[in-house]
């Protein structure tokens, strides 16, 4: 078997990667439209991917191993994030990108992927690190590598 990324790292993985798309959107101006496109593109491919594949596999593992009141908290606090983003998003890719209004849902849409990404990585990931094992991260990286291969595969068509 090829190198074993655990949930985690994989998932930390996509906020670094969103996380620097997400600067460079926020440092474009009203002039760059092409590039203004092009990275919303890129950062909407890549949060359908990672939203995914937390949802479908990361979170439900997570929940399930829960053990206190707080743990199923996080988890239902991380599912809304996940929808405040789907609906700016949306709102986002509707608006003009040589628009002083698109700079600032720009600034906006980083900052809730931050602070959902921020609180993930300081509460959340540690937390499942206590109540999953090594190789139950190991599993689950490997069932979200693949959900993400079979996501990217939809999308290039």
């Amino acid at each position: 078997m090829a190198k074993q990324t655990d949930a985690i790292a994989l998932l930390k993985e996509d906020h670094k990667r969103v996380k620097d798309l997400l600067k460079k959107l926020d440092e474009t101006t009203e002039r760059g439209v092409a590039t203004r496109k092009k990275l919303l593109d890129q950062i909407q491919m890549e949060k359908k991917m990672h939203t995914t594949i937390e949802e479908e596999i990361f979170y439900p593992a997570f929940k399930e191993a829960a053990e206190k009141k707080d743990d199923e908290e996080m988890f239902f606090e991380a599912v809304e994030e996940h929808h405040v983003v789907d609906l700016v998003l949306p709102e986002l890719k509707n608006t003009d990108p040589s628009t002083p209004q698109f700079g600032a849902k720009a600034k906006v849409l980083k900052e809730l992927i931050e602070h959902h990404a921020d609180e993930e990585e300081k509460e959340m990931f540690p937390r499942a690190r206590k109540l999953l094992s090594k190789a139950e991260l190991v599993d689950l990286g490997a069932r979200m590598e693949a959900r993400k291969k079979s996501l990217s595969g939809k999308a290039k068509r």
